[in-house]
């Protein structure tokens, strides 16, 4: 995979030499936005130990909730791929969409009429200054890569897309696909 410029829709996967960050090692984000003010994402695959009925009692619905990223971790956010159900989302790209009515989106969970496999919460974000993300890319902290997946990008095992990545970077990468989390533990 080539190195790309980041914008909206596209996949950051973190450098495996981030391993001390515990925000971002092993992670794969999804940037939803990048203008000249600055760019936000969210972490795709950091489950958290909590369900969406654990932060909102009548949403009667178990869904796993994951961490975003560091920033306003007291907020609930959510990406999908059913906008026609979901009035004033908007798009990413390729068939992902950011936010909408919320009171819509739960009473179609409550209906049973949305699948995990459709939906992500996420309590938090990620988020950078205007050019904090170029310079972040420009020491290999990250590899800004197309969203391959473009609107199946919910359905990837998490645990398993960090690696699957590596793995499709090829050359050097290969080899920490396979590495343990920990480095000790070698």
């Amino acid at each position: 995979m080539k190195q790309l410029k980041p914008s909206k829709g596209k996949l950051l996967i973190s450098d495996p030499s981030i391993l001390i960050d515990s925000a971002f090692s092993r992670s794969v984000l999804l940037l939803a936005e990048h203008n000249p003010k600055g760019s936000i994402g969210f972490i795709l695959n950091r489950p958290l130990d909590i369900s969406l009925q654990d932060i909102v009692p009548d949403a009667f619905i178990n869904f796993r909730i994951y961490s975003g990223g560091p920033v306003e971790q007291d907020n609930l956010y959510f990406i999908h791929t059913i906008p026609l159900l979901i009035p004033n989302s908007i798009e990413i790209k390729d068939g992902i969409f950011w936010g909408g009515d919320y009171e819509v989106l739960f009473d179609l969970l409550k209906e049973n009429k949305v699948t995990q496999k459709e939906v992500r919460f996420f309590l938090g974000y990620s988020g950078w200054e205007d050019g904090q993300l170029d310079e972040e890319i420009e020491k290999n902290s990250w590899t800004c890569v197309e969203n391959q997946f473009t609107n199946h990008l919910l359905e990837k095992t998490p645990s398993k897309l960090w690696k699957e990545l590596m793995i499709e970077l090829g050359d050097e990468f290969i080899i920490w696909a396979n590495a343990p989390e920990d480095p000790v533990m070698n």
